[in-house]
C-alpha cells in the first residue's frame, strides 16, 4: 500500500476524513523547532453545524466548549500518527491545533493554513481563512512535521469570486476586499474574552458565514 493511503486508512480510525498531503515552502515561519522538516501531513475536522448555528454575532459558550473539544480530538490524533510514523523509522513532529508561541503577534509554531495550501487542502479566502472547496472555512486544522517521502497533493487554485459574506458579517469591521486589519480583529477577540465564560480569543462569525458555496 503507497504510503499517503496507508496514512489515511490510519487517520480514517479517528473519523479523519480531510487530509492533505504537502512540501514544507522553504521561507515559511517557523517558531522553536531546530530540525528541518521537509514535509507536512495536514488534517482536519470540520466544525458542527449545529455549534455554528448558535453563533450570531459573538462566540457562545457551546462553541467555546466545541472549539476546544475538536482541537484536543486533533491533538490526540496527530499524537497517534506521530508515534505511527515514528515506528515506521522516520522523524515526525506534532504542532499543536491552537497554541499561541508568539503573543504579540499572535503566531503559533508554524502557520496551519500555508501548510495546508500546500497540501493541497484549499485557498486562502478574503477572511484570511483557509477555505476548503467542500467545507468552506468550517474546519479546523492540525498539521505533522516530517521527513516521510511522499509525492505532494496538488494545490487548489481558487478565489472567493463575488462572495462578501464574511465582509459584511465580521463584527470587528475587520474584513475587506484589501484584507484583513489584525488590530481590528485582536481587539474584537480581546473584547470577546472578556464576556462572562469565554476567556479566550474566539469569534466563530466570519467561520460560520463561509460554508464553501460560493
Amino acid at each position: 500500500m503507497a504510503i499517503k493511503e496507508e496514512i489515511r486508512q490510519f487517520l480514517k480510525h479517528y473519523n479523519i476524513e480531510i487530509v492533505g498531503f504537502g512540501n514544507i515552502p522553504d521561507k515559511i515561519e517557523i517558531l522553536e523547532i531546530n530540525h528541518r522538516y521537509l514535509r507536512a501531513i495536514v488534517f482536519g475536522y470540520q466544525i458542527s453545524e449545529g455549534v455554528l448555528n448558535t453563533i450570531k454575532d459573538s462566540p457562545t459558550l457551546i462553541y467555546k466548549q466545541h472549539y476546544k473539544t475538536v482541537n484536543w480530538l486533533l491533538d490526540q490524533s496527530a499524537y497517534h500518527l506521530v508515534r505511527f510514523i515514528e515506528k515506521m523509522g522516520y522523524n515526525a513532529l506534532a504542532i499543536p491545533a491552537s497554541q499561541t508561541v508568539d503573543w504579540q503577534s499572535q503566531k503559533g509554531h508554524i502557520s496551519h493554513k500555508i501548510l495546508a495550501v500546500e497540501a493541497g487542502l484549499g485557498f486562502i479566502g478574503k477572511s484570511g481563512l483557509l477555505i476548503n472547496p467542500q467545507y468552506g472555512a468550517r474546519v479546523r486544522y492540525v498539521s505533522v512535521l516530517t521527513d516521510l517521502a511522499f509525492e505532494p497533493d496538488k494545490k487548489i487554485v481558487g478565489d472567493c469570486g463575488n462572495c462578501k459574506k464574511c465582509i459584511t458579517s465580521c463584527p470587528a469591521g475587520a474584513i475587506s476586499e484589501q484584507g484583513v486589519d489584525l488590530k481590528k480583529c485582536l481587539a474584537k477577540l480581546k473584547e470577546f474574552a472578556r464576556m462572562p465564560g469565554i476567556g479566550q480569543y474566539i469569534c466563530g462569525v466570519c467561520v460560520k458565514v463561509c460554508d464553501g458555496k460560493i
